[in-house]
């Protein structure tokens, strides 16, 4: 069988089909490649520093990949500060300048509103050129630079279909849009993008005014920013019309190659909104997590938090708070067909909470929002009551609550019910479009709303603990409705986790707890376990087999350990342009990606003699692309 092409990890579409065909009979309905826009290569003599799919490189990868993934999971794809490059502190409407494809603006298609020389200059000049690392600070400053210029061209020699485009576009998108743009404008009057240190605390609260006088106050000060910056502003919505255009053809481009987009939904708010919607949340108050093995004092992260009296109205329909999360994952759900994950879902259902200025911990006033009835701030938010709680568990531990009624899961999960899932089928989904983040901590509400409206949950092999029989990552006990991985952009590539496991004792575990999921009916099982113990690539291997012969329906692979690259995406608790710039090389056709083939063939034996045998033929095609 000619499956592979000339000297490259492509397939032909016939080993795609057999591949397909393995899946297929292991259970599995969706393949989703992780990669976030900015980790997507180049072509030759377009790298401008920052990858996006909606360039040549990445339209190119969505053919490489078409035809064995059913889609691509991306990162956040709000817009970030330029001092921080992490996708998941981005805006939670404005989309990413850095994913627009600037070569596009050099063309014809768009009047060449920018000039060749400024495209090959961006290119030319980029710090990282022969590095697979973004160059954010670099592409975040010739980027702004380079959108001026098309913005002047525009704004001189209009095209008027994208004119009248244009006008479209603001009008149909003015309920964030022009919060967005007016930001952008006081940024330039401060001197800076981050508005608690703006001078005027009337542009701080713009949108927070406490009388009818200050509202009558503040629109006219909105109204001199307007007119003020009004080509600043108009240059904001440019650029995002830009970028929506782009997003758009994008998709199309994918649906033509049967390949679906998986938004990311952060559990933060930016500085931009959180400016812009402060009114809506509860003052005084920040989301973050409790102390654990990890972090003894709890993740302070500062994101702010809804304010439960601003979600909902006594009739049950939404307030202005719920809208806004409702017109968020609308936009979401429209523009990403293939669904939404959202990034730890307990921060919508059950987050804990800490008072400004404070460690999130028990002794310094933090709590769950809505399961502490024994707070003396937080208990009338508390859906659970006092003697649903078990007393001998402290408010941080999962198991905290021990009963809940039907009425009081309905009520945890309110935001799902009304705002997430009746988002999907407003745009024609269903709620297994919904991912959840649920690893790490899963408190009984969590649980319980997940059972409830039978949401889907990730299962992260690597984080499998090998002395507990029960761990829900280890492959006998993954269940059917969920999506299961090796790692995620935070981990990091399980060739790297290998090598760490080898020669260690709870390697030894790791390897026993394999060989029983795996080689059930193995006669040398014993071998098996050494080989495991010694050999990492054996084990990295190994551990792949595992994801695939496990009841998951869904299989989700981060870039690193599909092309097997040596090096880390993210580091939490790291900032900085080295954290969030992997990229894929732009010669990753012709780097050694994992051997898809023989893992399904050994998932498939790994189901057992009778399921082997039953699958013979299919084993052998898998051999012979081997």
């Amino acid at each position: 069988m000619d499956c592979i092409l000339e000297k490259t990890n492509c397939l032909s579409e016939d080993c795609k089909k057999t591949l397909r065909k393995a899946l297929k009979i292991l259970g599995k309905k969706n393949l989703a490649f992780i990669m976030h826009n900015g980790s997507f290569p180049s072509t030759d003599g377009q790298n401008t520093g920052f990858g996006s799919i909606n360039s040549d490189g990445g339209k190119e990868f969505i053919k490489y990949v078409s035809g064995l993934f059913d889609a691509i999971q991306l990162g956040p794809a709000g817009k970030t500060k330029s001092c921080d490059s992490s996708p998941y502190t981005g805006t939670i409407f404005s989309g990413n300048p850095l994913f627009i494809d600037l070569k596009e603006l050099t063309t014809k298609k768009w009047g060449q509103i920018l000039s060749e020389t400024t495209y090959f200059d961006i290119v030319s000049n980029n710090p990282n050129t022969n590095l697979n690392k973004t160059s954010y600070s670099y592409a975040y400053k010739k980027y702004n630079e380079a959108m001026q210029e098309a913005w002047n061209n525009f704004k001189a020699n209009p095209d008027k279909k994208l004119e009248k485009e244009f006008h479209i576009f603001k009008n149909e998108n003015s309920f964030w849009l022009d919060k967005d743009s007016l930001y952008e404008a006081l940024s330039v009057e401060h001197g800076n993008d981050y508005w608690p240190l703006w001078g005027s605390d009337t542009d701080k609260n713009l949108f927070n005014p406490s009388s009818i006088e200050q509202k009558i106050e503040f629109a006219k000060r909105i109204e001199e920013i307007e007119k003020k910056y009004s080509d600043e502003i108009e240059l904001y919505k440019f650029t995002q019309f830009v970028l929506s255009k782009q997003n758009e053809e994008t998709r199309e481009f994918a649906k033509k190659h049967d390949i679906k987009m998986i938004a990311d939904r952060q559990v933060a708010f930016s500085d931009r909104d959180t400016w812009a919607y402060q009114s809506l949340f509860l003052k005084g108050w920040c989301l973050g997590c409790p102390p654990d093995y990890f972090s003894k004092d709890g993740q302070a992260w500062g994101f702010p938090v809804m304010d439960p009296d601003r979600m909902y109205n006594a009739d049950g329909s939404l307030d202005e708070g719920g809208q806004l999360l409702k017109n968020l994952y609308k936009k979401m759900f429209k523009e990403n067909p293939g669904g939404v994950r959202i990034d730890h879902i307990v921060g919508l259902i059950d987050p804990w909470v800490y008072k400004a200025g404070k460690k999130p911990k028990i002794e310094e006033g933090a709590g769950r929002l809505y399961s502490s009835p024994e707070h003396s701030e937080l208990s009338k938010y508390a859906i659970a009551k006092l003697e649903d709680l078990n007393e001998e568990v402290t408010a941080d531990k999962e198991k905290r609550i021990k009963t809940l009624t039907k009425e009081q899961i309905k009520q945890y999960g309110a935001l799902i019910e009304k705002i997430v899932i009746a988002a999907a089928k407003e745009e024609g989904l269903d709620k297994d479009s919904i991912v959840c983040e649920d690893l790490g901590t899963l408190t009984t509400p969590v649980a319980s709303v997940m059972k409830q409206f039978e949401l889907q949950g990730m299962k992260l092999t690597q984080f499998t603990e090998p002395d507990k029989p029960k761990d829900p990552y280890r492959c006998k006990n993954i269940e059917k409705r969920c999506w299961a991985m090796v790692g995620t952009h935070d981990n990091e590539p399980i060739k790297m986790w290998a090598d760490k496991n080898i020669h260690t004792h709870e390697g030894y575990l790791h390897a026993k707890n394999l060989v029983e999921d795996l080689w059930t009916e193995s006669e040398n099982k014993d071998d098996i376990i050494v080989k495991l113990t010694e050999d990492a690539e054996f084990l990295a291997q190994t551990k792949l087999v595992e994801l695939f012969a496990s009841e998951a329906e869904n299989i989700q692979i981060f870039f690193t350990d599909y092309f097997n690259i040596y090096d880390v995406y993210n580091r939490p608790g790291t900032s900085g342009d080295e954290n969030w710039s992997l990229r894929l090389p732009d010669n990753y056709k012709e780097l050694k990606s994992i051997n898809l083939a023989q893992i399904l063939k050994l998932a498939i034996i790994a189901r057992g003699k009778d399921f082997a045998e039953k699958n013979k033929k299919l084993i052998e095609k898998l051999e012979e692309i081997e």
